[in-house]
């Protein structure tokens, strides 16, 4: 019987590390978003894949998302509330598999840590809707030096 909670206790911490579970850090301070909906409505609203990433902190698959290799001039927003998020200018080939931007729109997204899985990173979250959308690094180009390295499923384009 422990062996089973154990190896229980082991896939639900390495299910977590793979859909993109996050684990609150106790600093957080709740959040006030401008579009505020229950978990409801989020659902009748977006589509299954776009809930687990956007409302449960989850990770698409890499290379999974169109939006990796979408170069044209225009604007990814938010699939949940259509804030822009990224001009085009800012996106960069990561190599990763994910759609990777040096920098957001100003005052376009926010961050808190978040301690998974894998130790602590930075997630980066809509800030009208709160939606998760990915983790920025420092490892980035230039001029910012970092790597928003967010989810397709997770925003649309608008091309200009």
């Amino acid at each position: 019987m422990a062996n089973r909670s154990f190896l229980g206790s082991v896939t639900a911490a390495l299910g977590a590390a793979i859909g993109g579970a996050r684990e609150p850090d106790e600093a957080d301070a709740p959040e006030t978003f401008e579009v505020d909906r229950s978990a409801e409505e989020w659902r009748s609203l977006l589509t299954p894949e776009q809930y687990r990433v956007l409302r449960e902190s989850g990770t698409e698959r890499a290379g999974s998302s169109p939006l990796d290799r979408e170069y044209r001039h225009g604007t990814f927003v938010c699939a949940a509330c259509a804030l822009p998020l990224f001009a085009s200018e800012a996106k960069f080939d990561s190599g990763t598999g994910w759609p990777s931007f040096f920098e957001p729109i100003e005052n376009a997204v926010r961050t808190r840590r978040d301690r998974g899985f894998f130790g602590p990173q930075t997630e980066v979250h809509c800030r009208r809707c709160g939606g998760h959308l990915g983790h920025v690094f420092d490892d980035g180009p230039p001029p910012t030096g970092q790597r928003y390295c967010m989810n397709g499923v997770a925003l649309d384009f608008v091309a200009a």
